[in-house]
């Protein structure tokens, strides 16, 4: 996580097409008075739950898929999410490692109910390929022994999963520095966090060294709160849905610079309130009002990693 935060850091120093605006950060953070509008988040209904191994597998399972729905203007992740609860309740076992390594396509589009070919359907079933895989190999087969490798720590864990899987490295080459995202492998650490309510397999001592999950939504409710400010190209390019390239420029600077910048507002919320706020909070509000949003512009890429 120290990394994460660093090289981030170091692009929203660098920057070229995103600023991150401090005197904005300041009126957010008085505008709450230091308090981070708490949102509901049932995580039963619409997620497989039975505080046990088999939900941590469903979480993992869940994450591996959970990128990029855009391309498809009807999908979004609850589409996901319950089809995968309702699978599991079907059949327990549905993810289990062994089964993972062998769904197709349509197989995986039939288990989730979706009509249609899914965006980087090729990509999705690789990865639960490789999840699969991984977790026969080195894990028993199990997520939830994934999880208790990394002795309650969630930093630990983020380190274990991208070792180990590589479709959740999340890295960029940025100015010629390697730059470390790890949106996935984190929201990982946060859904087990949340859906245990911090107990058993959410339990992690260290949660507040999680940031926040950088992915187009996030960035987005940050511009329009005057946080972040595009340059007038970036500007046309998000505004105009154009795609914009993984790995560039403006796509690197975008992502580093909204975790830079939750940053600068979680250091601001303790010195001037004296109050510890987590980044899983923060994101949960700025998401939600993204959301809840649907026409909000935002930048478009294709990508695995959100």
């Amino acid at each position: 996580m120290d990394e994460v935060r660093s090289t981030t850091a170091w692009v929203a120093n660098h920057s070229s097409h995103v600023e991150i605006n401090s005197l904005e950060i300041e009126k957010v953070v008085d505008s709450i008075q230091g308090n981070i509008p708490q949102v509901e988040w049932d995580f039963e209904k619409i997620h497989y739950f039975d505080n046990g191994p088999l939900t941590v597998q469903y979480i993992f399972v869940l994450d591996t898929l959970n990128f990029c729905f855009w391309p498809d203007k009807d999908l979004n992740y609850d589409h996901f999410a319950l089809g995968l609860k309702m699978a599991v309740e079907n059949d327990k076992s549905a993810l289990d490692a062994d089964r993972l390594q062998t769904y197709t396509g349509p197989e995986l589009r039939k288990m989730l109910k979706w009509p249609r070919p899914l965006p980087s359907e090729e990509e999705r079933v690789r990865l639960l390929h490789e999840i699969g895989r991984e977790l026969e190999r080195s894990f028993g087969g199990e997520a939830a022994n994934l999880v208790k490798s990394s002795r309650n720590s969630a930093a630990t864990l983020v380190t274990i999963v991208a070792r180990h899987f590589p479709g959740f490295r999340d890295h960029a080459l940025y100015k010629g520095r390697q730059i470390f995202l790890y949106k996935r492998a984190q929201i990982f650490v946060a859904d087990l966090w949340g859906a245990f309510k911090g107990q058993s397999f959410g339990n992690f001592h260290d949660i507040h060294s999680i940031t926040i999950f950088a992915d187009y939504i996030v960035p987005a409710v940050l511009r329009q709160l005057g946080v972040l400010k595009y340059s007038s190209a970036l500007c046309n390019m998000v505004d105009s849905d154009m795609e914009i390239v993984p790995g560039s420029e403006e796509e690197v600077e975008l992502r580093a610079c909204t975790i830079h910048a939750v940053e600068k507002m979680r250091e601001l919320i303790k010195s001037k309130f004296d109050k510890q706020v987590l980044s899983i909070e923060i994101d949960l509000w700025l998401w939600s009002q993204g959301v809840r949003t649907p026409t909000l512009p935002h930048h478009r890429t294709l990508s695995i990693y959100y």
